[in-house]
């Protein structure tokens, strides 16, 4: 089991933020081969959701508010450590995420941009697939939808 806990970008210790974006690179650039643009000006408007094992962080999403990066809440950056993932991880971290949007944005709908690969468990999520499929930083994603 995880333990979480769900902090603005000034509450991040400066650990935490270290952690979290050396999760998101290990899995984000390093794992999936994508040079892209991590730390793109966002994470000080969202939301982060940490996962915490071991007092080590092993999942990470970060939240948006409906206009802030969609026009309906979203979340965004899942990652679960690759050590981790037998352990369905991301189905804790993401009941966590969805639980903080009604929370403390007071909103049910959210949008998600997926990556395709991964469609089955976000719909076990309660995501639906809208549109066709596209190339988000040369990764094929599909928009969803959870209301």
């Amino acid at each position: 089991m995880i333990t979480t806990e769900v902090k603005t970008f000034s509450e991040l210790t400066l650990q935490e933020l270290y952690r979290i974006l050396q999760l998101r690179s290990e899995v984000f650039v390093v794992e999936q081969d994508c040079v892209y643009q991590d730390i793109d000006g966002k994470d000080e408007k969202a939301l982060h959701v940490l996962g915490f094992k071991n007092n080590k962080i092993i999942a990470y999403t970060r939240l948006f508010k409906a206009g802030d990066y969609f026009e309906y809440a979203s979340i965004g950056r899942v990652v679960v450590a690759k050590n981790e993932r037998a352990f369905k991880y991301g189905y804790d971290i993401m009941d966590v995420s969805i639980k903080a949007i009604k929370t403390h944005f007071k909103e049910q709908k959210i949008k998600i941009s997926a990556q395709a690969h991964l469609k089955s468990f976000y719909n076990n999520c309660g995501f639906i697939e809208i549109g066709d499929e596209y190339l988000e930083d040369d990764i094929p994603h599909i928009a969803m939808i959870r209301e």
